[in-house]
């Protein structure tokens, strides 16, 4: 904990919409705001027009919650808020609420590197209407950026086929936070590394890089620039070979290999980053191998994707490490996740939840009701179907599961099948009650989770379809109240 104290030494409280505050507000005039309510955020589309997505952001969500507070400076900024008559929006009793409020609810999320699908609550907050509220924003912010990246990243990883991929986007990031969340995200999918300088710090990924086109324009040739690198700095020597002309920067690499050789050092490898990438790397691997240096490393960059990546190792690319970047950290071909963040109950005077839904003329944004919960089902290890249910009426017995996309495909899970709820607590009134693993703890279970999936759930290319529904009983609530708010019961 302490990343955003490190980046950001003022209160975060005004990253939110407008509409947050004047929703508070009107709660607080009406004397709503200390009614209970439950809201979940989740998303309604794979990224990429893939078979699976990757969770994450949460904790860089929980300290956000924790820290929430509205300083002096927020409250005087809000103060200053003008509705379109120009008079002040909210009242001075309101902002001196907003002042003394703290994060008070409960908090229960699907932990960091889980594989997770549509219509999923990645999260659950209930607690107080207004605090529930406000932090809507900056939850999506936070969990739909780094879920997209680590999705990208993973598919990235995937298509490497076991070979390091190393993140090289920050130049190309959206700002400086955006750098630095898809650093932490495309290590938690996988990534070996990073050249964000500031990301190893924060995160301790492991942090990767030598030189580039500029370093070895600055000398008369390219042997005399790869000559003094490598005296500057004989353990670190990956040369970029494509400023003049490929292939001979390769065989000049050789020389200063040998050179670092007999110094009792070892050149680790060559960097391509233009032109035919197969080509120039198959033709560079024989250059190597011819010169005794068949355990130097061929690097790649250059626009590289999971795409991309799959088409070089087709056509038989000699290239032994990835470097990604620009589509990588900018989620390059999705510019966002799409994730909301929906009310689902209110408690009311008799202490009871009672549903709340949101009906639309797309079936896929009518919202499902209820305090909600995920069991994953599994078969040998390997996850078999996702159940969403409602925790206030647990499953028991047999589970039949059905396809809100289509009633009549409907699964059954017989009792005792094994099992596993994908929301976990995180937060009680706003104190942790759970552990935060570590970034590498996280990495670990993104791998063992997909590990748990079949291969035809991961392709690029028309991934099968994996199976998550409703339990029945919350199917036919969610029905009824759909068709009572359309008038047809």
């Amino acid at each position: 904990m302490g990343t955003l104290d490190e980046l950001y030494k003022p209160s975060l409280a005004l990253l939110t919409d407008l509409y947050e505050l004047t929703m508070a507000y009107g709660y607080w005039k009406a004397g709503l705001h200390q009614r209970e309510a439950v809201f979940h955020l989740l998303f309604r589309e794979n990224p990429f027009r893939g078979g699976f997505t990757i969770a994450c952001g949460l904790e860089t969500a929980v300290e956000y919650l924790q820290r929430l507070r509205f300083d002096e400076a927020d409250l005087a900024y809000l103060a200053e808020v003008r509705a379109g008559d120009g008079e002040r929006i909210f009242e001075p009793a309101f902002l001196q609420f907003l002042g003394e409020m703290r994060f008070p609810c409960d908090v229960d999320a699907v932990p960091e590197g889980t594989v997770v699908f549509p219509q999923e609550p990645l999260l659950r907050v209930a607690g107080p209407l207004v605090e529930a509220q406000v932090v809507e924003t900056a939850l999506l912010n936070i969990i739909n950026f780094q879920t997209l990246i680590a999705t990208k990243a993973a598919r990235i990883v995937m298509a490497a086929r076991g070979e390091p991929i190393l993140e090289f986007g920050l130049r190309r990031a959206q700002g400086i936070d955006g750098g630095l969340s898809a650093s932490r995200a495309a290590y938690i999918a996988g990534c070996a590394g990073t050249s964000n300088v500031l990301a190893g710090r924060l995160y301790g990924i492991p942090v990767k890089g030598t030189h580039a086109h500029s370093w070895v324009m600055c000398f008369d040739d390219e042997v005399e620039a790869f000559a003094a690198y490598a005296e500057a700095m004989p353990n670190n020597c990956v040369f970029l070979v494509d400023t003049y002309n490929t292939l001979q920067g390769v065989r000049h690499a050789v020389e200063i290999g040998r050179r670092l050789r007999r110094s009792g050092h070892e050149m680790i490898g060559i960097r391509l980053d233009s032109g035919d990438l197969a080509y120039l790397s198959i033709e560079a691997r024989k250059i190597l191998d011819e010169a005794g240096f068949a355990g130097a490393a061929i690097v790649a960059s250059n626009d590289l994707d999971e795409h991309l990546i799959t088409s070089l190792k087709e056509q038989g690319a000699a290239i032994g490490v990835w470097g990604v970047g620009t589509r990588l950290v900018t989620g390059y071909d999705q510019s966002a996740l799409g994730g909301v963040y929906k009310i689902s109950a209110i408690r009311g005077g008799d202490g009871a939840w009672h549903d709340k839904v949101k009906v639309s003329e797309q079936t896929i944004k009518s919202s499902t009701p209820g305090v909600l919960q995920v069991r994953r089902y599994l078969a040998d290890g390997k996850a078999i179907g996702d159940v969403i249910f409602d925790q206030q009426h647990p499953i028991r017995g047999d589970c039949v599961m059905v396809d809100p996309a289509d009633a009549t495909h409907r699964t059954t899970f017989a009792e005792g099948t094994e099992s596993a709820d994908l929301l976990v607590p995180v937060l009680r009134r706003g104190k942790l009650v759970c552990h935060l693993p570590s970034l590498d703890e996280i990495r670990r279970h993104t791998q063992e989770e997909l590990g748990r999936f079949h291969p035809r759930f991961e392709r690029f290319l028309n991934p099968h379809l994996y199976p998550v529904g409703l339990e029945i009983g919350l199917y036919e609530r969610r029905t009824e109240a759909i068709l009572k708010e359309r008038g047809l019961n």
